[in-house]
């Protein structure tokens, strides 16, 4: 049996410490967490003219955090808080790449920021910043990404209580902006104790699910959970649509 492709976006930078020029890079972690779940790891550069030869090829996406957050006047914020920053060309990318999941029912996984895009392709709106906004919240800037920061709620019903059998677990946080109104077919999953919504499901798709926290670290056997069931939608996806072809 063949392993799944499972695409993961990268990240891209004008210029920085690993070069003068532009370049992509990703942290090791997604592409090490899809590979000890069963899968192939594909790095997926910006090449808009790709994009369904893209979609074609991969039996999953992975759609990973960064430095950066969705241009507000996408879901309808006219105004900018000054700790959101944009990277343009990667959110247009990902947001093609993402609708072409969709259309093919391919299983997608969105991380952090990637949460957060689905949720406003989808519709939905998000709170720029926590701290600002959010009366009473934890602190969720947290950079130590190896240990949990704080407990999630699971709701029962949902898929990621399917997969990890309890319903409460402890995350690692790296993050200052979070859903705020819920996209069409995104229903919550997760919520951390002071409100702030954790994980999200789309629930007319395969497998589409968005994580705020970064299961990528595998720093539980819950998050092992995440992946190892990620891939294996993504295997079962690609036997089916083996046949049907």
């Amino acid at each position: 049996m063949k392993k799944p492709l499972i695409g993961i976006i990268l990240d891209h930078e004008e210029k920085g410490e690993y070069s003068a020029f532009p370049y992509y890079a990703l942290r090791k972690n997604y592409f090490d967490a899809v590979e000890n779940s069963g899968g192939v790891p594909i790095a997926i550069p910006y090449t808009l003219s790709a994009v369904e030869r893209y979609s074609s090829l991969l039996d999953g996406l992975i759609i990973a955090g960064g430095n950066f957050d969705i241009p507000p006047a996408m879901y309808g914020d006219k105004t900018q808080h000054a700790k959101t920053t944009t990277k343009n060309t990667r959110t247009d990318f990902e947001w093609k790449m993402t609708r072409s999941f969709f259309d093919s029912g391919k299983p997608i996984m969105g991380i952090c920021g990637g949460m957060q895009l689905l949720n406003v392709i989808l519709g939905g709106s998000l709170i720029q910043d926590i701290e600002t906004e959010v009366v009473g919240a934890l602190q969720h800037e947290v950079n130590d990404r190896l240990k949990p920061a704080h407990i999630i709620t699971i709701e029962k019903n949902t898929k990621l209580f399917e997969i990890i059998g309890k319903d409460k677990t402890g995350v690692n946080t790296s993050h200052h902006q979070a859903v705020k109104t819920l996209g069409k077919n995104v229903i919550v999953s997760a919520k951390s104790d002071d409100g702030i919504i954790e994980v999200i499901e789309v629930t007319n798709q395969h497998f589409c699910m968005g994580f705020q926290y970064h299961p990528e670290f595998l720093i539980s056997n819950e998050d092992k959970k995440i992946f190892q069931s990620f891939i294996e939608h993504c295997q079962n996806f690609r036997q089916v649509d083996f046949w049907v072809i």
